[in-house]
């Protein structure tokens, strides 16, 4: 009996290093929670294409859309831990959404992470119509005629929700929010005119601004974005604490075993090594994290600390918007 035992404990110990040798051996499917064109999806599309040569199996990206990107995400909160349903994970989904929405069916700590993808900072526009010209111009604008600007966000949660939040906060503004269900529709009505403002990626809106449908007040972040030279940031503009940035990375349901959280790492980093995805996210206003802040433990340690940040943010915030 005892040499049974023996042999089962060992079994038991090779297993998952059984398992990180098979992994993959189907197709992964990467759920991007926004619709598609919009930040989360260019970004899980650039990654997938490389981890798919580096892991020898074909990863296709799935738009699951719907209530600020927490349907989709809640799919993979629920998905078979074993490597096969993966996310591009965000702020809004991850690290703040329990703190938006009380009846959100997962928690943050439902996600084992697997690695940091790109940061990037948040630019705050509004339609070309606009007569301020300054930052404090438009927040003296927004507080002149608040029961009538309205502001456009892709859904509670999302990232220029988020942003939004806290520039409402710093600002001490109050708008009508109008929200979406993914970001191109809510940039592309502030481009139009329909609605008044927006907090946004600088993916979505770089080509708006140069054409001057769009007039950029801000970007957050320590320094300029090279995108958008003449644009100032938050700081420079006298709004300091307005300096949200934004991230996005790779999560897996919890429980997905270690070595396959290890691969799926190894497949990511080697995809942030290439230069043509790193020159395909530069063009886009994103920055590939260094080296060293590319490690699994590395963004669960960042993905803690901003749960406990937003819990503090937002923790009396939450909502029942959908």
């Amino acid at each position: 009996m005892k040499k049974i035992l023996t042999i089962a404990l060992a079994l038991f110990a090779v297993a998952p290093a059984a398992v990180a040798q098979e992994y993959p051996t189907r197709i992964i499917t990467l759920v991007s929670p926004f619709p598609a064109g919009g930040p989360s999806d260019t970004t899980a599309r650039l990654v997938a294409g490389a981890m798919s040569k580096e892991l020898g199996q074909q990863i296709i990206v799935e738009n699951v859309t719907g209530a600020g990107g927490t349907i989709g995400t809640n799919r993979v909160a629920k998905a078979k831990p074993d490597g096969y349903t993966i996310m591009v994970s965000g702020s809004g989904t991850h690290a703040a959404a329990e703190f938006l929405n009380k009846e959100l069916p997962y928690k943050s700590t439902d996600f084992e992470q697997i690695g940091m993808i790109n940061v990037s900072p948040v630019v705050l526009v509004a339609r070309s119509e606009i007569p301020a010209k300054t930052l404090s111009e438009f927040v003296a604008y927004i507080k002149a005629n608040e029961k009538k600007v309205t502001e456009a966000d892709a859904g509670v949660g999302s990232i220029s929700n988020l942003a939004c939040s806290v520039f409402h906060a710093v600002a001490g503004v109050n708008p009508t929010v109008v929200s979406y269900r993914g970001t191109p529709q809510a940039t592309m009505d502030v481009v139009a005119g329909t609605v008044d403002f927006g907090c946004n990626q600088i993916v979505n809106i770089a080509q708006h601004i140069e054409t001057g449908k769009l007039k950029a007040f801000a970007v957050t972040g320590d320094k300029r974005s090279p995108m958008l030279p003449n644009v100032p940031t938050t700081t420079e503009a006298g709004m300091p604490k307005f300096n949200l940035t934004v991230w996005f990375g790779l999560s897996a349901p919890k429980g997905t075993p270690k070595p396959i959280i290890d691969r799926l790492n190894k497949a990511l980093n080697v995809a942030l090594a290439d230069d043509e995805v790193v020159k395909r996210f530069a063009a886009l206003g994103y920055d590939v994290p260094p080296p060293a802040e590319r490690s699994a433990a590395f963004f669960d340690k960042m993905y803690k600390e901003e749960v406990a940040l937003w819990a503090t943010v937002l923790g009396g915030l939450k909502t029942d918007k959908k």
